[in-house]
C-alpha cells in the first residue's frame, strides 16, 4: 500500500479542522474530468462530516494531457497568497470546461482579488516551486492518475467516483 510521502505539513493547502480525527488528501488535476466529479463528493463529504474530517489538496497537473492543469494550479496557489485558494479551487472545478488565462483572471477580479499581485504571483517562482513540490509527492507517493486519495497517510485504493466510496473510508477511519 502507497504511503504518503511527506505528510501532511504547514506548506500544505488544507482545511477543516487540525484535530480532525481523518485527513483527507487529493492529489488532483484542475481540468481532470474525474477530480471535477470528485469536487461536489468532496464539499459533500466536509459539510456531512464537519470538524471530523481535514481535507488538503495538493496540485499534479497532468500537463501533457491538459494544457490549463498547471496555469489553473499556480492561480490557484496565487489566490492562496491572497487567502482565497479554496474560493479560487471551487471556482476553477465548478468552471473547468471553460478554462483559459482570460476566465483565471476573471475568476481574480470575480473574488475580490489584487489582481496586479494575483498575475505577478502566478508567474512567480514561489507559486511554481509549490506545484512542482506537489507533483514530485505525488510521484513519490505512488500517484499516477487523478484524482488519488489519501486517508491518514495511506492511498484509498477503494475509491470508485462514488461519494459513498469516500465515505465509508472516513467512517473506517473514525
Amino acid at each position: 500500500m502507497a504511503n504518503l510521502t511527506p505528510p501532511v505539513n504547514e506548506h500544505d493547502q488544507q482545511t477543516g479542522s487540525s484535530n480532525a480525527p481523518v485527513t483527507l488528501v487529493e492529489y488532483g488535476d484542475y481540468q481532470c474530468p474525474h477530480c471535477a466529479q470528485a469536487h461536489p463528493l468532496v464539499k459533500q463529504l466536509l459539510e456531512e462530516k464537519g470538524d471530523q474530517v481535514r481535507f488538503v489538496y495538493r496540485n499534479f497537473p497532468l500537463s501533457q494531457s491538459h494544457a490549463m492543469a498547471k496555469p489553473a494550479a499556480q492561480a490557484a496557489e496565487a489566490a492562496g497568497q491572497q487567502g482565497k485558494f479554496w474560493e479560487m479551487h471551487d471556482m476553477i472545478f465548478e468552471n473547468q470546461k471553460q478554462l483559459d488565462q482570460d476566465s483565471l483572471n476573471k475568476f481574480a477580479e470575480s473574488l475580490d482579488l489584487d489582481v496586479g499581485k494575483f498575475s505577478k504571483d502566478k508567474e512567480s517562482e514561489e507559486v511554481a516551486s509549490k506545484v512542482e513540490e506537489d507533483f514530485e509527492s505525488g510521484i513519490r507517493s505512488g500517484v499516477n492518475g487523478t484524482p488519488s486519495f489519501f486517508i491518514n497517510g495511506e492511498r484509498l485504493e477503494t475509491y470508485d467516483g462514488s461519494y459513498e466510496s469516500l465515505s465509508t473510508a472516513v467512517e473506517a477511519q473514525k
